[in-house]
């Protein structure tokens, strides 16, 4: 593909792909050139360089997010669908939360997802700069939730990229788990994950639990 007929769009989408295979550590601009079937310099005569490819394609998938009607379905129903969709975004992309980290994600569709935020909660009544707040709890609920996938996944394309044995890793690593907790009387008397179960995706009844409590809150505030 020649450079002039490859676009930046091109160049970001095919850099979510390696991303979502690989991680943040398995993008370079070569990768990305084998991806798109061209040479690397055709790829800088569009991006600058990595970092800013990173910021460009986390601002890509935040467009993923949908953006519920409080009007029609209330303040905390769009609150939790709010919420949802973006712990299914992260979920969907895990190299985000580690960009996220690193770089300063910004962008039309992340500054989307933030006035959003900030119409919903004012919208309910909540004051300016209790609206700030509340999005940003809300918000780092919701990653530190994701938090534990994302991590697991990165793990794996780590793996990957090493030619790994990842079934081997993930049963070594899940017996020193259990090693570990064994030496504490309350991780102890929970059930812990056993050699020929891989660990389960992030528990929906705990993530409901946490969303509640945070919109009680709110609530209560709001009340006030």
């Amino acid at each position: 593909m020649p450079r002039e007929s490859l676009t930046r769009e091109q160049i970001v989408r095919a850099a979510v792909e390696v991303l979502d295979a690989e991680g943040v550590g398995g993008l370079n601009m070569r990768r990305l050139g084998t991806q798109l079937g061209v040479a690397a310099t055709a790829v800088y005569y569009h991006v600058k360089n990595k970092n800013e490819l990173v910021t460009l394609a986390a601002d890509l998938v935040w467009g993923e997010v949908e953006l519920p009607d409080s009007a029609e379905i209330g303040w905390r129903t769009a609150t939790s669908e709010l919420a949802r969709s973006v712990h299914a975004m992260i979920g969907r992309h895990f190299w985000l939360l580690a960009a996220m980290s690193t770089h300063l994600i910004y962008g039309p569709n992340k500054a989307r997802y933030d006035d959003h935020c900030l119409a919903i909660y004012e919208d309910a009544g909540f004051t300016e700069p209790d609206a700030d707040q509340a999005s940003a709890t809300v918000l780092m609920f919701v990653i530190g939730a994701a938090q534990g996938e994302a991590a697991e996944a990165a793990w794996r394309a780590d793996l990957r990229r090493a030619g790994a044995d990842e079934d081997q890793h993930l049963r070594d690593t899940i017996a020193r788990i259990g090693e570990i907790a064994h030496q504490f009387p309350r991780l102890r008397a929970r059930t812990m994950p056993s050699m020929e179960t891989t660990p389960a995706l992030p528990d929906e009844v705990t993530f409901d639990f946490g969303l509640r409590a945070i919109l009680d809150g709110l609530a209560a505030r709001l009340a006030t």
